[in-house]
This record gives C-alpha cells, structure tokens and sequence, in this order.
C-alpha cells in the first residue's frame, strides 16, 4: 500500500471512531472506540511527520457523526487563457485560486464570492459550479482531514485587484503556458486541476465534472 492508501485507512478509522464515540451503547464500546481514535492518530502522525499531540489537538473538538470538509475555491478567467491566482501568505506565497473552508452560514456561491472579495479585493457574481472533487482523488500532500473541494466559476462586477491582502501577498492573471512553472500552493491546488478550469475558459458549455 502507498502512503496515500495508508492515510485513507488512518482517515476511516479515526472516522468510524468518531462516529462510534457519538453512538457507543456502553462503557465499553466507548473505551475500544477511543483507542481506535488514538491509533488513528498515530498512524496519521506518522504519515505527515507531525506530533500526534497536534493532530490530537486538530481533532479535539470533532463530535457527532464525521462528514468531510468542504473547500471552496473561486475560478476567475480572463479571455480563454488565463486564470486569477494569488499568493498565500500562509504557504511561503506559493500560488492558489482564491479560496478556504466552507463557513457555516453561506452557500457555496457565497463562499466563493466572499472568499475572492477577501483575497482580490474584487467584487464578483457567482455563475455556476465548474467541479466537485474528492481530494484522495488527486495529487495533493497528504493531511489529515477528509476533503472535498467545490470550484465555482465567478465574473468580476466591479473593485481592483488589490496588491496584497490579510491573506495573500499578491494576485495577478496567469496565463496557462506559465501554471507549470509557478511553485503552487498543492495544499490547495493541483496543476492539472488548474488545467482542467482553464477548459471551461475555452468551452464554456463543458458539464461540470464530479469524481
């Protein structure tokens, strides 16, 4: 088995100890469920090269029944070759499409049009759902949550890119002859994702692609 394969089984594990943890009938059932928790952990630490007091810390406040968390991200395109990307503080400035976490309380249009306002300074409308990825399906580093990513095509309606935000350090639009040479942020953002936005920039009326 791969390392990926591994995290997969550390994810699932940590998630039926979640969800057995919710629903434990007895005593009993709720001291094997947190051992499969802890087990859980210690596979994922070992994994990702991090303490598992961290992750330990990361899941503190997980209860109930685990769903995966949803990243949004805000495809701009300019003409039908070229894409709005912004550098992420948080990850040495490397490149992503303006996004983050889905916040409790927005749809996912909102998200996507709050989270460009906050990374570009750009005003925009959210248009239509270009793609909706299981992160294990593609080539990102290995983390411990359970992931799925929403991309949202969104037209600018009015404000300026701004020069750098609370978040990111710069935008600016990038033509697809130049996304294999910038250090992406991977975390967030795959290559061949970026790839795969910029064909709907040359055939809108492309269906919109799920895993």
């Amino acid at each position: 088995m791969t390392p990926t394969d591994w995290l997969t089984v550390a994810q699932r594990l940590q998630a039926l100890a979640q969800a057995g943890l919710a629903y434990a009938p007895n005593a009993f059932d709720t001291e094997r469920y947190q051992e499969v928790h802890a087990l859980s952990l210690q596979l994922m630490a070992s994994l990702a090269d991090e303490p598992v007091a961290k992750l330990h810390a990361l899941f503190a406040n997980e209860a109930g029944y685990p769903t995966p968390k949803v990243d949004v991200r805000a495809v701009l395109f300019r003409g039908t070759d070229e894409i709005l990307l912004v550098q992420e503080k948080i990850d040495e400035n490397r490149w992503s499409l303006p996004g983050g976490w889905a916040d409790v309380g927005y749809t996912p249009f909102e998200v996507a049009v709050k989270e460009a306002w906050e990374e570009t300074g750009l005003n925009t409308q959210a248009v239509r759902l270009l793609a909706l990825f299981d992160k294990k399906q593609h080539p990102h580093p290995p983390q411990p949550w359970y992931v799925y990513k929403v991309f949202v095509l969104c037209e600018i309606v009015g404000g300026n890119l701004l020069a750098e935000t609370p978040e990111t350090s710069g935008g600016r639009w990038v033509h697809r002859t130049e996304l294999r040479h910038l250090p992406l942020s991977t975390n967030r953002v795959t290559l061949s994702q970026l790839e795969q936005m910029l064909d709907f920039a040359q055939n809108p009326n492309l269906p919109t692609l799920c895993d």
